[in-house]
Protein backbone atom coordinates (compact mmCIF):
# COMPACT_ATOMS: atom_id res chain seq x y z
CA UNK A 1 0.00 0.00 0.00
CA UNK A 2 3.05 2.30 0.58
CA UNK A 3 4.24 1.76 -2.56
CA UNK A 4 1.05 2.82 -4.27
CA UNK A 5 0.93 5.91 -2.13
CA UNK A 6 4.34 6.59 -3.68
CA UNK A 7 3.50 5.98 -7.01
CA UNK A 8 0.37 8.55 -6.79
CA UNK A 9 2.55 11.19 -5.36
CA UNK A 10 4.92 10.79 -8.70
CA UNK A 11 2.25 10.93 -10.72
CA UNK A 12 0.53 13.92 -9.12
CA UNK A 13 3.82 15.34 -9.29
CA UNK A 14 4.14 14.54 -13.45
CA UNK A 15 0.72 15.91 -13.59
CA UNK A 16 1.95 19.54 -12.48
CA UNK A 17 4.69 19.88 -15.14
CA UNK A 18 6.23 18.42 -18.34
CA UNK A 19 8.59 15.47 -16.95
CA UNK A 20 11.35 16.93 -19.64
CA UNK A 21 12.02 19.52 -17.27
CA UNK A 22 11.96 17.82 -14.51
CA UNK A 23 16.11 17.46 -14.24
CA UNK A 24 16.15 21.53 -15.21
CA UNK A 25 13.90 22.20 -12.12
CA UNK A 26 16.02 20.05 -9.88
CA UNK A 27 19.18 22.00 -11.09
CA UNK A 28 17.64 25.15 -10.23
CA UNK A 29 16.74 23.97 -6.71
CA UNK A 30 19.84 22.46 -6.10
CA UNK A 31 20.83 26.40 -7.44
CA UNK A 32 18.53 28.44 -4.90
CA UNK A 33 19.97 26.07 -2.09
CA UNK A 34 23.38 26.97 -3.14
CA UNK A 35 22.44 30.66 -3.49
CA UNK A 36 20.31 30.25 -0.18
CA UNK A 37 23.18 29.37 1.98
CA UNK A 38 26.00 31.62 0.12
CA UNK A 39 23.52 34.73 1.64
CA UNK A 40 22.98 33.43 5.01
CA UNK A 41 26.68 32.47 5.44
CA UNK A 42 27.08 36.39 3.98
CA UNK A 43 24.66 38.21 6.24
CA UNK A 44 25.64 36.38 9.30
CA UNK A 45 28.72 37.97 9.49
CA UNK A 46 28.63 42.02 10.35
CA UNK A 47 29.21 43.83 7.46
CA UNK A 48 31.45 46.47 8.44
CA UNK A 49 33.95 43.43 10.47
CA UNK A 50 33.95 41.96 6.70
CA UNK A 51 34.91 44.85 5.04
CA UNK A 52 37.47 45.37 7.88
CA UNK A 53 39.33 42.36 6.50
CA UNK A 54 39.59 43.46 2.79
CA UNK A 55 41.57 45.84 1.25
CA UNK A 56 39.51 48.29 -1.04
CA UNK A 57 39.67 46.37 -4.11
CA UNK A 58 37.98 43.31 -2.24
CA UNK A 59 35.16 45.61 -0.52
CA UNK A 60 34.37 46.49 -4.18
CA UNK A 61 34.19 43.40 -5.25
CA UNK A 62 32.70 42.29 -2.30
CA UNK A 63 29.93 45.00 -3.39
CA UNK A 64 29.44 44.30 -6.50
CA UNK A 65 28.90 40.65 -6.25
CA UNK A 66 25.99 41.52 -3.49
CA UNK A 67 24.55 44.33 -5.45
CA UNK A 68 24.50 41.66 -8.98
CA UNK A 69 23.26 38.60 -6.93
CA UNK A 70 20.51 40.84 -5.57
CA UNK A 71 19.53 42.13 -9.15
CA UNK A 72 20.03 38.78 -10.45
CA UNK A 73 17.14 37.76 -7.70
CA UNK A 74 15.06 40.14 -8.69
CA UNK A 75 15.21 38.95 -12.47
CA UNK A 76 14.19 35.62 -11.61
CA UNK A 77 11.40 37.00 -9.68
CA UNK A 78 10.06 39.08 -12.51
CA UNK A 79 10.29 35.80 -14.42
CA UNK A 80 8.45 33.69 -12.04
CA UNK A 81 5.65 36.36 -12.21
CA UNK A 82 5.24 35.98 -15.94
CA UNK A 83 6.80 39.77 -16.24
CA UNK A 84 9.73 40.24 -19.23
CA UNK A 85 12.49 41.56 -17.61
CA UNK A 86 14.22 42.62 -20.80
CA UNK A 87 11.55 45.12 -20.85
CA UNK A 88 12.27 45.71 -16.95
CA UNK A 89 14.38 48.37 -15.42
CA UNK A 90 16.35 45.91 -14.37
CA UNK A 91 18.04 44.86 -17.39
CA UNK A 92 19.68 47.95 -17.12
CA UNK A 93 20.71 47.90 -13.93
CA UNK A 94 22.70 44.59 -14.21
CA UNK A 95 24.50 46.13 -17.47
CA UNK A 96 25.31 49.11 -15.64
CA UNK A 97 27.04 46.57 -13.05
CA UNK A 98 28.54 44.61 -15.37
CA UNK A 99 30.44 47.52 -16.50
CA UNK A 100 31.55 48.17 -13.33
CA UNK A 101 32.77 44.45 -12.72
CA UNK A 102 35.08 44.87 -15.66
CA UNK A 103 36.34 47.69 -14.62
CA UNK A 104 37.22 45.85 -11.18
CA UNK A 105 38.31 42.82 -13.76
CA UNK A 106 40.57 45.57 -15.52
CA UNK A 107 42.33 47.17 -12.37
CA UNK A 108 42.94 43.25 -10.96
CA UNK A 109 44.57 42.10 -13.93
CA UNK A 110 46.55 45.16 -13.84
CA UNK A 111 47.67 44.18 -10.91
CA UNK A 112 48.84 40.61 -11.38
CA UNK A 113 50.82 42.03 -14.73
CA UNK A 114 54.44 41.88 -14.58
CA UNK A 115 55.73 45.18 -14.11
CA UNK A 116 59.25 46.56 -15.27
CA UNK A 117 62.06 47.25 -13.00
CA UNK A 118 63.65 49.69 -14.64
CA UNK A 119 67.02 49.21 -12.63
CA UNK A 120 67.07 45.30 -13.15
CA UNK A 121 66.42 45.64 -16.60
CA UNK A 122 69.79 47.70 -16.97
CA UNK A 123 71.91 46.18 -14.81
CA UNK A 124 71.11 42.67 -17.10
CA UNK A 125 71.74 44.60 -20.06
CA UNK A 126 75.04 45.59 -18.91
CA UNK A 127 75.98 42.50 -17.36
CA UNK A 128 74.91 41.08 -20.57
CA UNK A 129 76.61 43.25 -22.48
CA UNK A 130 79.89 43.32 -20.11
CA UNK A 131 83.39 42.67 -21.80
CA UNK A 132 86.34 42.10 -19.27
CA UNK A 133 89.08 43.67 -22.31
CA UNK A 134 86.69 47.06 -22.82
CA UNK A 135 86.28 47.48 -19.11
CA UNK A 136 89.98 47.95 -18.73
CA UNK A 137 90.73 49.76 -21.50
CA UNK A 138 88.26 52.40 -20.83
CA UNK A 139 89.69 52.32 -17.14
CA UNK A 140 93.37 52.73 -18.71
CA UNK A 141 91.78 55.90 -20.52
CA UNK A 142 90.23 57.30 -18.14
CA UNK A 143 92.95 57.11 -15.84
CA UNK A 144 95.22 58.62 -18.66
CA UNK A 145 93.04 61.65 -18.67
CA UNK A 146 93.30 62.24 -14.67
CA UNK A 147 96.92 61.94 -15.30
CA UNK A 148 96.94 64.66 -18.21
CA UNK A 149 94.46 66.85 -16.64
CA UNK A 150 95.73 70.20 -14.57
CA UNK A 151 94.73 69.47 -11.33
CA UNK A 152 92.43 71.88 -9.54
CA UNK A 153 93.96 71.79 -5.80
CA UNK A 154 97.11 73.88 -5.71
CA UNK A 155 100.53 72.21 -5.38
CA UNK A 156 102.75 72.45 -2.50
CA UNK A 157 105.82 73.19 -2.89
CA UNK A 158 108.19 70.89 -1.31
CA UNK A 159 111.08 72.93 0.64
CA UNK A 160 114.75 71.78 0.06
CA UNK A 161 115.62 70.76 2.93
CA UNK A 162 113.40 67.77 3.19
Amino acid sequence: MFDAHEDMAEDARNEDYPYEIDDQLTAFDSSVTNVKSMLETLISMPRNDLLQKLDPLDQAKLDLMSVYTLNSLFWMYLVTQGLSPREHGIKLELERIRTYMNKVKEITDKKKAARLNKGAASRFVRNALYDPEERNSAKKALSKKAADAPSDTPQRKRSKQS
